[in-house]
């Protein structure tokens, strides 16, 4: 059955990635200090790391306005912080292909990425967070991943956050029924009924307030809890 569920996950990366090479799966080296940082994180947690979050400013933010909260649910979990403000799909991947998946080996990864990639098409994006994926299940094999919705950001609908929809309905068909990996939309809860956000959530309708991060929080533990067992 796991041989399956990989064989279908080969599909569709070679699906996604078939028709070229997009420069959202190209690594790109950025913000080398932090990069460097991470490293000597990784070194000083002596390979005693569990879970991994991966992403942009957002998950960046678990460091400062999501601090408390972090602690909270994780403080005991020997959780490894990997997001960078600013960062696109090719960042991030450069940054694996460079040692911050090397010296240890986590039981799951949390991934969201994608919403700094703005220039790029939907199917791009989506290549982007699939050639992600396919780098963490090559360094570590072992670990499950979580694999998020690109948040939703805007105060109302419009065509950012249309495209962000549109990549997560891609990415959404990398799950194997959380075999190895399971997607889970949780963009909802940062919005009211009419889809509109609220400033006391993502002050600037884009990253998230303390509150925004006790929203995440909570949505994704139960989750976690199940894959880490």
């Amino acid at each position: 059955m796991k041989t399956m569920a990989l064989s279908l996950f080969s599909l569709l990366v070679c699906g996604f990635l078939a028709a070229g090479e997009p420069n959202t799966t190209q690594p790109k080296e950025k913000d080398a200090p932090r990069h460097t940082g991470f490293l000597a994180d990784i070194k000083k947690m002596n390979g005693n790391i569990n879970l991994v979050f991966v992403g942009d400013s957002i998950t960046d933010g678990w460091r400062s306005g999501g601090k408390t909260v972090w602690q909270k649910y994780w403080g005991k979990d020997h959780a490894l912080n990997l997001g960078i403000g600013g960062d696109h799909t090719e960042h991030v991947l450069w940054r694996m292909k460079n040692g911050e998946l090397d010296g240890y080996k986590a039981r799951l990864f949390v991934i969201m990425i994608g919403t700094n990639n703005g220039g790029d098409s939907a199917p791009d994006v989506a290549a982007g967070i699939t050639a992600i994926v396919k780098e963490i299940k090559d360094k570590q094999a072992q670990a499950k991943i979580l694999l998020l919705d690109i948040f939703p950001r805007s105060e109302k609908p419009d065509a950012a956050r249309a495209k962000n929809e549109e990549v997560n309905k891609l990415i959404a068909k990398l799950d194997d029924e959380g075999k190895t990996l399971k997607y889970l939309d949780i963009g909802d809860k940062f919005l009211n009924a009419d889809k509109s956000m609220s400033k006391d959530i993502m002050p600037d309708f884009l990253h998230p307030s303390a509150k925004g991060y006790e929203i995440w929080a909570k949505a994704i533990d139960e989750t976690i809890k199940q894959m880490m067992n």
